[in-house]
């Protein structure tokens, strides 16, 4: 495959009007959006987008999960596309850039190519794929995980948001439920390109994430159970204070993650307690642990060492303790040709850059199942995200999107 030559890049002032435009659709209170999935914002993003593909000369897919996919041509009929793209949904205080950059990277790629009228033998697709953000329906990448069959379309159809509106029924509302098989498309590759989501990049003045891995994950609901007691008269050696409880396992939680430093991460985020008033010791507590390693065995190990010692914990202080994994995937190892045309495009840009494992989420972890896939991560400010304060600047997204170009091209063989 002959590598695209080093002179040649996107057009980054376009690339970053392109992203205010779609700002402008759902803003936020604080300066970023809210352009949750399924709703009127979604569809108005979802039809600019269209617009300004079919400016650029592509064909327009909709499958019946409404995956977008924006065709360039290629000089092979019979070569497998190579796929890009990423997620235009937020966050109800979501960022500019979050999976928007993705999606529009892939858009100013084929942008390039038409006005430096390059061909390629495969085609090029950029793809939307629906409520990767999982907010307004769990779980997150739903539609990518529909497509590399980790659910059924029937399920994620009937999954409800908060209001009890169920997707499928808000799909077809949204006019963007369309005709094609879900999963039916077959992929050359498929690449992505994300803020990083984190810190290190811009800590360490490195201009390119090559991203080699994808965390597993794994959230087990642990609930604890004592007995709620008045806080003024019940003494304390005869308290069985499920709050106290918490706070000891929750120590545990950063120990285990700690002892698998540097890659391994955990926390409890979502914490309920019971009766939750004032006056009243807790009787009840139920929380959610979330483990992240890029290894599946350090995983288990997690998981395992939670329960032997939330148990042992709670059996000293004469709590009850019940577990229940609520959740997971395994760890992603992205296809070593792809990620190496990755890095050899930062090189030949002269980007910095370093290898990377995805602590976030995304659809390249679900197609990566489908096709030979890799990530490329540009940095943000203070790796804030899902955020209204997410920022990254003009000149990373246009490094970002060069290597994007640079590693799709090489990928799909450039025509002379």
């Amino acid at each position: 495959m002959a590598a695209p030559g080093e002179n040649l890049k996107i057009n980054g002032e376009r690339l970053w009007e392109s992203l205010m435009d779609m700002a402008k659709i759902g803003p936020g209170i604080a300066g970023g959006n809210n352009r949750q999935t399924l709703t009127d914002e979604d569809g108005e993003g979802r039809a600019l987008f269209q617009k300004w593909s079919l400016d650029a000369g592509c064909t327009m897919g909709l499958d019946q999960m409404g995956n977008m996919f924006a065709q360039r041509d290629g000089t092979d009929p019979d070569a497998l596309p190579v796929y890009v793209g990423s997620h235009l949904d937020t966050q109800p205080t979501g960022g500019k850039y979050d999976g928007v950059l993705g999606v529009l990277g892939g858009l100013e790629l084929l942008r390039t190519m038409n006005d430096l009228g390059i061909k390629t033998k495969h085609p090029i697709v950029v793809t939307n794929w629906t409520n990767e953000e999982g907010t307004r329906y769990a779980p997150a990448m739903l539609s990518s995980g529909v497509f590399a069959g980790m659910h059924t379309q029937e399920w994620a159809y009937e999954r409800e948001d908060a209001e009890g509106k169920t997707f499928g029924d808000e799909l077809k509302r949204i006019g963007w439920r369309g005709d094609e098989d879900v999963g039916a498309r077959k992929m050359h590759a498929f690449f992505e390109l994300h803020i990083e989501q984190g810190p290190i990049l811009e800590t360490e003045g490195k201009t390119i994430g090559v991203v080699t891995h994808g965390q597993g994950l794994s959230w087990t609901e642990v609930t604890i159970t004592g007995k709620d007691s008045h806080t003024g008269s019940t003494p304390m050696p005869m308290r069985r204070d499920a709050g106290l409880g918490l706070a000891h396992v929750l120590e545990l939680v950063n120990q285990i993650a700690m002892s698998h430093a540097p890659h391994a991460v955990g926390a409890a985020g979502h914490i309920d307690v019971y009766p939750n008033s004032r006056n009243v010791i807790p009787g009840k507590v139920v929380f959610t642990v979330d483990f992240r390693s890029p290894d599946l065995a350090v995983i288990q190990d997690m998981e395992a060492r939670l329960r032997e010692g939330a148990q042992a914990i709670c059996d000293e202080m004469g709590l009850g303790v019940s577990f229940e994994k609520t959740g997971g995937f395994d760890p992603v190892t992205f296809d070593e040709t792809c990620v190496t045309a990755v890095r050899n495009a930062a090189e030949r840009l002269g980007y910095s850059h370093r290898d990377l494992i995805s602590g976030a989420g995304h659809d390249a972890c679900w197609i990566n199942r489908m096709a030979p896939t890799a990530m490329v991560m540009c940095p943000c400010v203070d790796g804030l995200s899902h955020n209204e304060a997410e920022e990254i600047s003009q000149e990373w997204a246009t490094a970002g999107t060069d290597v994007l170009l640079h590693a799709v091209l090489e990928t799909a063989e450039i025509v002379e």
